[in-house]
């Protein structure tokens, strides 16, 4: 009877061990879901406050209670004299783009952009926080579109690139008035490149037969599961070079005193020597950059958050790993 008893109490804590992983994971993949779900919207935070929150954490600690309120009600009174007589300090329009394959951070940017574009004015300023590996030309190129509007309206952009804006994402910055990078963020990468397997010998062992048909010469140059032809390699190579050129062809507009046959050979370099090439403008990261221009402007970070379903979380996700 005892032995009986073991066994089924045993049972129970495995049953009991089973249905709290399945609860677990479908609490996690719920949660997600409502993660995701937030509205459309735009959210404005002011960064010199969170500045002064980030500093006020500090000062509390090292002066002490005391000193600390006496600071902070004297500071708190020429903060409020100065909002009595208007500010007249300039705005830094702060905006992040964090790159994927898919650019898909670009339906987001091109709502920011044209939030800041209905009030910012040639005063003013927009910093953009790139972080992007490259991808998908035609993607990145829209990416980059949107950041020439910021331009041809005549409001100052510059990029701030802390750890990587290589190929697609280089595109991008190089339409900015100024690029800032640090000191070891990847810099270039200025070419193109399509690669992709090819099964057919496999498959032919194997005796299987793959049917494609289409309708115009070069619908189809390389493809997966078919007998690949020089003609269609040739005929890749040469839309591969169109987009190189094209692709020169907008850093020479923007950066017109980059020698182009020294930097657009497909290499990328780390910041310093970046900056020798004429790739960027300075070495700062971007929190240098930020604080310094805290002490005379006001400093406005504009995120569009977007609904996004949990198939495309997935897919961005996925995306992220293959490029890391």
């Amino acid at each position: 009877m005892l032995a009986f008893f073991a066994d089924y109490g045993l049972f129970v804590a495995k049953l009991a061990t089973l249905v709290a992983i399945v609860l677990a994971v479908a609490s996690l993949l719920i949660a997600s879901t409502k993660r995701g779900m937030h509205p459309d919207g735009l959210l404005v935070e002011h960064l010199n406050r969170r500045f002064e929150d980030l500093g006020d954490a500090v000062r509390r600690a090292v002066h002490g209670k005391e000193k600390f309120k006496r600071q902070n009600k004297e500071r708190r009174k020429e903060i409020k004299q100065l909002a009595k007589k208007g500010s007249q300090r300039k705005r830094i329009y702060v905006l992040d783009f964090k790159g994927d394959i898919r650019a898909s951070a670009t339906a987001s940017l091109r709502e920011e952009i044209s939030a800041v574009l209905a009030v910012a004015t040639e005063e003013d300023e927009v910093l953009v926080r790139l972080e992007n590996a490259g991808g998908a030309v035609h993607e990145h190129g829209l990416a980059a579109s949107q950041l020439l509007r910021v331009v041809r309206r005549g409001i100052p952009l510059t990029v701030s690139v802390d750890k990587v804006a290589a190929s697609g994402g280089y595109l991008m910055a190089c339409v900015a008035n100024r690029i800032v990078a640090a000191p070891f963020a990847i810099i270039g990468s200025v070419g193109v490149i399509a690669q992709l397997p090819n099964f057919h010998r496999w498959l032919d062992e194997k005796g299987v037969d793959f049917e494609q048909v289409t309708a115009g010469r070069f619908k189809r140059t390389l493809t997966v599961f078919g007998k690949n032809t020089e003609e269609g390699r040739e005929k890749l190579r040469e839309e591969l070079e169109e987009v190189h050129e094209l692709f020169k062809v907008q850093i020479a507009e923007h950066r017109p005193e980059v020698d182009l046959e020294q930097v657009a050979t497909g290499e990328h370099w780390y910041g310093v020597r970046a900056l020798e090439l004429g790739l960027i403008d300075e070495l700062r990261t971007s929190d240098d950059f930020l604080v310094d221009a805290a002490e005379d402007h006001d400093l406005y970070r504009i995120t569009f958050k977007r609904r996004r379903p949990l198939p495309e979380r997935l897919l961005s996700g996925a995306e992220g790993l293959l490029s890391r």
